[in-house]
């Protein structure tokens, strides 16, 4: 068989700034190993913190305005004055600042499949980082969400890698800008390298089951696509290859991130990781052990753990560590610290103003618009305002605006469980609703609670009272940890029948059901991806009124809703949208906006079914599970609009790798269709996907529109790895697909002959 080998991106000359080189050789060991360590301030004490500045920390951790300038002022005033980088988690939206505008979290980003968007979001978010003395994002995250029982699964793009990296570049760009050393750009940090979502079970920073075969063909494309794009940091993630814990894996971290993919910039690892090969994966005895180790495989900053600080220093004057290793760490950290002009002007001149503006408003609006995905549609939607004069809005989303948000936010971070008031503006669905009701009467009635714990919170508003009311202790602390569930439910039961009551003369139900913050994000990894709490029952009791249901999912990730994407008139998946996502839900649902969201990742029809994703591996016997069927609830591409598409034509330019499809709006609405491009390599010498995404393009489309989509197709779309890690093409027959969605029944195919 005839394959042509594609070249390795060579390891570019590492520059060597005069100044930097200087800088480094004047600096004392003790000096250069203060820069690699970054200080968690929300662990120490603020005057911990300042005695941190003084040594020369490298960089600090979650610290934010008055406080930041602070530890800067200090570090400036050193011997060396080398300023201090301070890192956040802007995961979507500088959220960690009450006043912050808020973003729809990466997975519903995802679901617009519109790069110029995520990368407006990225700038804006940049803005508002660095208007707070700060200049580091840890975004974004380019893991892939396959298994959707990890809690990290919104903070992902999806589960596609193509998509993935797409995105990934764009925000990349929106954080950094054109110029590092502008006012308005701040660091982005591609996360978490590599393989992160892979953990064992869907169990958040387990084992990895990986090989570097597999790494290099599924989990590290968005990486090198994310070093091509320039991005400044990348992050180390907990688990492991072969048994080799990422963090001193030395070919994943050094010869294939900086001799192949290019990365020209620092890495950092992540949450106290160098302390974790001791205490949780048990490769080393102490702190000194895990420091060499963790320094000899290229990690130039230490998140966290602190103790590597007198480890480092004592290792290199013991001769048991080369300072060769400590220079190239510090010369990677002060090399981007001079790209930043951080030197010059240690803190960003950005307007307090911009935290929360009136423009980075409406973009949270537009964003939130363009993440609502109307997965099923029996034509009640968009609802019809000449026959709708009642709409009954329940569940336990449509009003809670900590579940709209999602993960990341002033309600989970820094401090998890800390109350915090919600801070306008925002919108949520009910508010949404009535805004947007016109003539048509709302009523509202939460339902149930998402979980059986907090059900207590609907109990007192169904009573018209509030959290004052006296109540047995012994009692509610039974209620509220869900021991008992053969005691007393009347309370439940009065919720669930307010609900039920109002819809009995509504002319449709709203129905907005989903998760919460408490059952997702890290540490919280679930077994079981059905509704929790009541929420199916009330489903049930719903559809039994006979009116018409328009269920809306809000949740951190795909949930097996069977009931519900079965038995509704219509399903809305709407995920974290944000401050607007109540607005942006309405909106759809209205027929105000035309729905264009598209589903980055595949719903399961039940927890047993996973991992489930598009492009898996053929040759299952049987094919299926016994008891459920073989396709996932929902697919990966999914979406409708309110018109609909016809796909003919289609074409493939070989010289040119140039697909060509035609695409009709054959309804009376506009329509904002999605072209997705999918290859299928029919025989290879390793097994490859049944289908793989490798391009797509957005066209927007008038009643009865037709345009030609043309998409060219990068050379790796036809690529596989060979068991020595080799990226080639093969000559052979391959597919290629276009449609509205992966599902085969969505998809044109033809075949097409690549010699090499």
């Amino acid at each position: 068989m005839a394959v042509k080998v594609l070249s390795k991106d060579k390891k570019k000359e590492e520059e060597k700034f005069e100044f930097v080189e200087e800088l480094i050789a004047g600096m004392s060991i003790d000096e250069k190993v203060a820069q690699m360590v970054q200080v968690p301030v929300a662990m120490v004490s603020m005057e911990e913190a300042r005695k941190w500045a003084a040594r020369g920390a490298g960089s600090f951790l979650h610290v934010l305005g008055d406080d930041a300038r602070e530890l800067q002022s200090i570090a400036t005033s050193t011997r060396l004055g080398i300023p201090v980088l301070f890192g956040i988690d802007a995961i979507h939206g500088h959220g960690l600042n009450d006043n912050a505008t808020i973003f729809p979290s990466q997975l519903a980003m995802a679901c617009s499949w519109n790069k110029d968007m995520v990368r407006k979001i990225g700038r804006a978010v940049a803005e508002e980082v660095a208007s707070d003395g700060l200049h580091w994002t840890f975004s974004p995250v380019l893991c892939i969400a396959r298994d959707t029982r990890w809690g990290r699964v919104n903070e992902t793009f999806g589960e596609d890698p193509y998509l993935i990296g797409e995105l990934g570049e764009a925000i990349i760009q929106g954080y950094q800008g054109d110029d590092l050393s502008s006012d308005t750009s701040i660091l982005a940090c591609a996360k978490h390298y590599i393989g992160y979502g892979e953990a064992v079970g869907g169990r958040d920073a387990c084992d990895t089951e990986m090989t570097y075969r597999k790494m290099r063909e599924v989990f590290l494309p968005p990486f090198e696509k994310a070093a091509r794009a320039g991005c400044a940091t990348f992050m180390t993630a907990y688990g492991s290859i072969d048994g080799m814990p990422f963090t001193v894996d030395r070919k994943t971290l050094h010869d294939i991130l900086r001799d192949e993919a290019g990365f020209e910039g620092f890495l950092v690892t992540d949450w106290d990781n160098v302390n974790s090969l001791i205490v949780k994966q048990h490769v080393c005895d102490d702190i000194s052990d895990a420091s060499r180790l963790a320094a000899e495989a290229g990690n130039d900053m230490i998140m966290t753990t602190t103790g590597f600080y007198d480890a480092a220093v004592e290792l290199v004057k013991s001769g048991k560590l080369s300072e060769s290793v400590i220079d190239e760490a510090v010369r990677h950290i002060l090399n981007v610290k001079y790209r930043m002009g951080l030197f010059e002007k240690p803190e960003k001149t950005v307007s307090a103003d911009r935290i929360g503006c009136a423009e980075h408003l409406e973009t949270s609006i537009e964003a939130a618009r363009e993440t609502v995905v109307v997965a099923r549609n029996n034509g009640i939607l968009p609802i019809d305002r000449s026959k709708v004069k009642k709409i009954a809005v329940v569940g336990p989303n449509a009003d809670d605006v900590r579940a709209q948000y999602g993960d990341w936010t002033y309600f989970t971070h820094p401090i998890p469980g800390l109350y915090r008031e919600p801070k306008r503006p925002y919108k949520t669905l009910i508010e949404g609703m009535r805004d947007l009701a016109q003539d048509a009467e709302i009523v509202y009635a939460k339902g149930c609670s998402v979980t059986t714990e907090d059900y207590y919170e609907s109990f007192y508003d169904a009573l018209g009272n509030g959290p004052q009311v006296d109540i047995d202790a012994n009692y509610y602390a039974k209620i509220y940890a869900g021991n008992d569930r053969s005691m007393d439910r009347s309370g439940e039961d009065r919720v669930l029948d307010e609900a039920v009551s109002i819809s009995q003369d509504a002319d449709i139900i709203v129905y907005a059901i989903g998760d919460n913050y408490d059952q997702a994000g890290e540490y919280k990894d679930r077994a079981d991806l059905s509704l929790s709490g009541r929420q199916d029952e009330l489903f049930e009791r719903l559809k039994a009124t006979g009116k018409p249901i328009v269920t809306v999912l809000i949740s951190t990730k795909p949930l097996a809703a069977v009931k519900e994407v079965e038995e509704s008139d219509a399903f809305v998946v709407a995920f974290n949208g944000g401050m607007f996502a109540g607005q942006a839900i309405a909106e759809v649902i209205y027929g105000e906006t035309e729905p264009v969201g598209r589903l980055p990742i595949s719903f399961p029809v039940h927890s047993g079914q996973l991992p489930v994703y598009y492009n898996y591996l053929a040759g299952w016997h049987g094919d299926r599970h016994v008891d459920i069927p073989r396709e996932p609830l929902l697919s990966f591409g999914e979406g409708l609009g309110y018109s609909k598409s016809e796909y003919s034509n289609l074409t493939f330019d070989v010289d040119k790798l140039t697909v060509a499809v035609d695409v009709k709006n054959v309804g009376d609405r506009p329509l904002t269709e999605t072209v997705q491009i999918y290859v299928n390599d029919m025989v290879s010498s390793v097994m490859t996907p049944v289908k793989q995404l490798v391009g797509f393009k957005r066209v927007s489309l008038a009643a009865g529109e037709t345009a030609t989509v043309s998409v060219e197709l990068d050379e790796e779309a036809f690529s596989v790895v060979l068991p020595n890690e080799q990226r080639v093409i093969e000559e052979g027959e391959f597919e290629i697909m276009a449609g509205h969605s992966s599902k085969d029944e969505d998809l044109l195919k033809m075949k097409v002959y690549m010699s090499v």
